[in-house]
Parts: structure tokens; sequence; C-alpha cells
């Protein structure tokens, strides 16, 4: 008898506190609440968003509907607390609602219910409304009007309301607990794919190529879900590392548009752990699938130097050499230091540097680009732009002899054509292997590294130059 009086005791109990747990006061909260957002873009397409909103919340237990946060959000990240009254309030559940309201989920919610649908007669320029009950809606409608059934009907279709488990947009949802009487001030972070930056740069080189105009450009790209109005934009530069997760696809329609902000320089550059971060100066509205440009840095007269150089393969000098053409690609490179000396010194992120300069008419041409890492201030940039038309090299295997299964000696001629209006200095640079050393040279060689030498070679204008050496190499 007290085994059953326990059982039933428990039934009743278990009732109360379900229709407690459907009964608890659900609060509302949207981006009308918002009271301040800060969005800090990492180069690896993710982004910290940090929303903070005024929300009045019931007293007691209690659920939260957090609206229009990025549909892009990594849920497991989300961080949420009250920055006025943290002690008063404490999350005892998260949800993420995804499955967003469309036209077939909505019509699931009616099937057996009666509906109406608008048909319009447009050779009698006039609307007919039908009542009709919604039989199914797997793989098109059915529906039963003045007791006949119709497979499909044309017309728009009309529902009375939106259900209450229906969602319009994604929606953090928390159970909460709130022994506060007074406004929260609450603080969502959560992190989120499909916001990214990235660095443009435009180098304007002068009439002799000796000095440049640079102005770097940072490009926004927002495909993550959500609009961020009157934010402050934080930018990180470095290598994050993530651990990697299974890939998952997700097919989005991208309108873009595109905002360019057009003015000096507007971020404050910090260095920010291993990385740097760069903080805009003034607060801007970031919209969902749009592309924002805003001026990263301004620095003029800064000291540059071209080079024309003839890079080696380093295989070629432990075999016969047997091309079938000669000629060798001068390569131009274009190289600065960022140094405060030399108008620069600051950390510059990686970026495509496009290079451009006057023709004798006064138009801005494009001469070629590169891809430059992230630089710290007092390193060196070096760009390859290109190669050079009136610069000609010529290679030449003018001797083999393998001296042991390991041991190669070879004899090289290089010649150097300069069909420029100008003298000019090329560069050779030789990849060697193993043990190796040079037995004679025609010119003067730098050891660059353990493997590489370097021959800085003068040419006068409308001649050419023929430089010789020997190597030996082995294993």
């Amino acid at each position: 008898m007290k085994v059953k009086l326990l059982i039933a005791l428990f039934v009743v109990m278990s009732f109360f506190s379900t229709v407690k747990a459907e009964n608890v006061e659900v609060a509302k909260s949207t981006i009308d609440d918002q009271i301040g957002v800060e969005v800090a873009v990492y180069n690896n397409n993710i982004g910290i968003i940090k929303d903070t909103r005024k929300i009045m919340l019931p007293s007691g237990e209690g659920e939260l509907r957090f609206m229009g946060v990025a549909s892009s959000i990594m849920p497991v990240t989300v961080h949420v607390e009250s920055l006025n009254y943290p002690n008063d309030l404490s999350v005892v559940e998260q949800n993420y609602e995804y499955d967003l309201i469309n036209a077939d989920k909505l019509l699931d919610k009616y099937v057996g219910k009666k509906i109406k649908i608008i048909v319009r007669n447009e050779y009698q320029d006039r609307k007919e409304i039908v009542e009709a009950v919604l039989l199914s809606n797997n793989n098109g409608q059915i529906y039963k009007i003045d007791n006949e059934i119709f497979v499909g009907h044309p017309g728009i279709k009309v529902l009375p309301e939106i259900p209450e488990n229906l969602i319009a947009k994604p929606t953090l949802t928390w159970l909460y607990d709130n022994t506060s009487t007074k406004e929260h001030h609450i603080e969502v972070s959560y992190l989120s794919n499909n916001i990214s930056w990235k660095a443009d740069y435009v180098v304007v080189l002068n009439k002799d190529d000796t000095s440049s105009n640079i102005s770097g450009w940072v490009t926004l790209d927002n495909k993550s879900g959500a609009t961020y109005n009157n934010a402050r934009l934080k930018l990180i530069a470095g290598d994050v590392h993530r651990a990697t997760q299974p890939s998952r696809r997700k097919a989005v329609r991208m309108d873009y548009s595109m905002e360019s902000v057009q003015a000096a320089p507007q971020f404050q550059e910090k260095e920010f752990f291993e990385y740097h971060m760069y903080d805009l100066q003034r607060k801007t509205t970031i919209k969902d699938k749009q592309t924002k440009q805003v001026s990263l840095l301004e620095a003029s007269e800064v000291k540059t130097q071209k080079e024309f150089i003839v890079e080696g393969s380093q295989g070629i000098f432990m075999r016969q050499y047997r091309g079938n053409n000669p000629k060798q690609p001068v390569n131009v490179y274009v190289k600065f230091v960022n140094s405060e000396g030399n108008n620069l010194g600051i950390p510059i992120p990686g970026g495509i540097m496009r290079l451009y300069k006057m023709d004798d008419e006064g138009s801005l041409l494009f001469i070629g680009e590169d891809r430059v890492e992230h630089t710290p201030k007092d390193e060196e940039v070096r760009l390859k732009i290109g190669k050079a038309f009136d610069i000609v090299a010529e290679r030449v295997q003018t001797d083999y002899k393998q001296k042991s299964s390991r041991r190669h000696e070879s004899e090289w001629e290089i010649t150097l054509k300069n069909r420029k209006k100008e003298d000019v200095v090329v560069s050779i640079l030789e990849s060697l292997s193993g043990n190796w050393s040079v037995i004679n040279s025609s010119h003067p060689y730098t050891k660059i590294d353990a493997f590489t030498i370097r021959f800085d070679v003068n040419v006068p204008k409308d001649e050419e130059v023929k430089v010789k050496y020997r190597l030996r190499v082995g294993l």
C-alpha cells in the first residue's frame, strides 16, 4: 500500500514539474535591444561577435529567446553573462534554433487544417478566395475543396498565423534562473564562420623606380548571416591554429555589394598575443552579404630597389645539361624595407601588392603583382612582378665530367644581353647541393647561404657580358 502511495505521489510531482517547465515565462530579445556590438575578424574565415543588449527578465526561472544572431554561428562557442548583475543570472540550458521557417514547413503545420487560397482571374481582372482543407504536403499539396479532392491548386496560400514552434531567424534560447528585478546588460559572445578579411596594396613606382607611394586597403567580406550595426571593428593578423573539423558545405545565395571608405588610414595597430590587431578608430555598419573596404595605411617616398635576377635550378649541376632552348627568364623584383626610416615601420598584414607606374602621358598602368606574407617592422618586402623584356640570359654547359658516382664537375657560360637604353645590374642566383666548390669564375660571387651563390654583373646598354665558372658538387 505504501509503495502504491509513493508511486502515485511521484507521478503527481512529475506532472506538476512538467507543467511548470512547460509554463515558464518566455522573454524575447531582438536587435532593437542592442546597445553595443563588437566584431573581431581573423584571416582564416572566422570572427568573434560580442553582442550586448538591455533585457528585462522576469524573476525566477524562465526562457530567453535571443534573436538576430549569425546563421553561421558556432553554437559550442557561445558565452553569455550579465555585465551589471553577474551573480543574479545563471543559464541552466542553452539551445540553438536553426530550423528556420520556409513554405514547406509552414504548410506541414497546417496539414488537416483549413486554409485559404487566393486565385486571380486575369481575364476578368478579379480574384476569388477558396477555402480548402490541406490533406497532405508530401511531394506536393493535396486539398479537399467542397467534398472534392484536388491534387495541387493554383493560387496564393494564405495561413492565419505562424505557429509558435517555427522561427523566422536563427535564435539562441536559454533556460535561466534570475534573482534580479532590474534590467540586465547581457553580453553574448560567439565565434562565427564565413566572415573574413584580407589586405590589398597599391604600390606606385616613381619614374626611375627608386621610390614608391604605398596605400593599403582592408577588404572585409561578411557572409555570416547577420548584420552588425554601428559596430566596433577589430582585425586580427596572424596564423591562428584551429582544430580540423569534418567539412560541411552550405549553399548560400550571395548578393554582393561594395562599400568603399576613401579616407586617411583609420586603424590603430597593436600587438596582441603572438599576432597583431588593427582597431578601427570609429564605428561602422557591416551588412550581411557585403564587401566593405577601409583604408589601412598610407606611405609616400618609400625607398625602393629594382632587381633583375636569373635563377638556376639545383639539379642541373649533377648531369649533362642539354636544354633545347638556352634562353632563361630574367625575373624582375622590387624590394623595400618596412622600417620607420623608410616611411613605413608598421607590421604589414599579408595580402596582394599590385604595382603601378605612370607612362610618359601621365596614365597609371599596371605592371605586376605578388603576394606578401605577414611582415614585421624592419623586415624586407620582396615582390616578384614579371619578366624583363629587353634583357636576355642564355645558359650553356660547356663541359661536364662525372668524377665518381657521387662527384660531378661542370663548366658553365651564361650570356647576359642588355637591349635597354641604360646600364643594368643582372644577378645570377645558383642553388647548389651537397658538398660544392667553385673551381674558378670569370666574375666575383657572394655566398648567400650554405647552398646559394650570387653573381652581380654590370651589363652596359646594348652590350652583352659572358659569365663563366666551373663547379664541383658531390654528395
